[in-house]
């Protein structure tokens, strides 16, 4: 846009038209801001939904939008009034992305849909998120907790014989984003090749199962329907959290040579040499004995000391921190976690978690306020009568 700064990163000079709300699809387009893109959000008069999601909040705006809206501008359009319609047209034939997750084909009564978008602009990457896909599943309301249900998801978190649980943060909605950013970035080197664009679609559901990864396997490949296990892993013992004398540490030994290592730290070396834990398909068949010895053992001393005994040989362990002493971890550990976009408001945010050694992201913008922006999206975009 007339006189924005470059951005300098891998997609500076991409813009990128944003008719996502929620998490899926705006958490794709940060992505996307973050390697450069130029990203118009383009809301309601009303305004994503999440900026009604509160609390918690930063000065009377709710951390839910804040978390998933920065490098972006933000124009407010009734696509039902004839000239927002025609801005929302005009976005559409100049963007080189278009991402939207409405429901399959609630665009298309505003001239925004693939076939329309495409008429007037052939090159674009149209990038299409959905609930449940746009064949049968396209009447289905595509909300994170329903695909963690039907999906299978909730099947698998909680304790054995207790209640189903959702995941503390929209998995399904994140891992869904991560898929149509890889497909974007995909479609646009495509593009590049052969000046041909095209639409990827991807769903919650579709990603949701691919991302069950070994549980899914276990029903396609080895016809077995996992089940609740609390905190136990179905194929690797230990790997979960054992009671220490002041609280509970995360154990795991993944392999013959970690449990060996285990053993000796806790001073229980001859279990290894025992046949019935020689091997982790043994071990899975006797871990309660196993399980009674180590925690008699870890009661000694404390999760902290542990911590620094088992680390120390090679053993992977950690303690369950708090969301904050998780983020104070990161600190600790020179990630960098926290970041400050470069404007005069300088909202705080998760940083993108890929390092770049040549092109980095960038946090040039924090999260706009509701049409923010749209007086200079609305100049650019009718100026020259384009």
């Amino acid at each position: 846009m007339p006189g924005e700064e470059p951005a300098g990163g891998p997609l500076d000079g991409v813009l990128v038209a944003d008719f996502s709300r929620v998490l899926a699809g705006p958490y794709t387009t940060m992505l996307l801001a973050d390697l450069g893109a130029t990203v118009i959000k383009v809301e309601s008069p009303q305004g994503d939904d999440t900026r009604t999601w509160r609390p918690p909040t930063r000065d009377g705006v709710a951390t839910y939008y804040l978390s998933i809206n920065r490098n972006k501008r933000s124009v407010a359009l009734d696509l039902a009034d004839p000239a927002d319609q025609d801005v929302a047209h005009r976005l559409s034939a100049r963007a080189d992305v278009m991402v939207e997750n409405f429901k399959p084909g609630g665009l298309v009564r505003f001239g925004l849909d693939y076939d329309a978008v495409r008429a007037r602009n052939p090159s674009v990457v149209y990038c299409s998120i959905s609930g449940f896909g746009s064949k049968d599943g396209a009447r289905l309301p595509g909300y994170d907790l329903l695909v963690q249900a039907t999906s299978g998801l909730m099947s698998l978190t909680g304790d054995a014989d207790g209640e189903p649980y959702r995941s503390g943060v929209a998995v399904f909605d994140v891992v869904t984003g991560l898929h149509a950013a890889i497909a974007t970035l995909a479609a646009l080197r495509h593009r590049e090749r052969t000046g041909v664009g095209q639409r990827v679609e991807t769903n919650l559901l579709s990603a949701a199962l691919s991302s069950l990864v070994n549980q899914t396997s276990a029903v396609v490949a080895g016809g077995v329907v996992p089940h609740r296990m609390g905190n136990e892993h179905p194929s690797v013992f230990p790997y979960e959290p054992m009671a220490t004398a002041d609280g509970e540490l995360i154990v795991i030994a993944a392999n013959d040579r970690q449990f060996r290592r285990l053993c000796e730290a806790v001073g229980a070396a001859g279990l290894p040499d025992d046949p019935r834990f020689a091997t982790m398909t043994e071990r899975i068949v006797h871990r309660e004995e196993i399980l009674g010895v180590l925690v008699e053992k870890l009661a000694a001393r404390g999760a902290k000391e542990w911590f620094d005994i088992l680390t120390g040989v090679g053993v992977p362990c950690g303690p369950i921190n708090t969301v904050a002493e998780g983020v104070a971890l990161a600190e600790d550990l020179g990630l960098e976690p926290v970041v400050y976009p470069s404007d005069s408001a300088a909202v705080p945010t998760v940083r993108n978690p890929v390092d770049y050694s040549v092109t980095p992201p960038s946090y040039r913008r924090s999260p706009p306020g509701l049409g923010a922006d749209g007086d200079e999206v609305r100049a650019w975009l009718l100026a020259d009568g384009q």
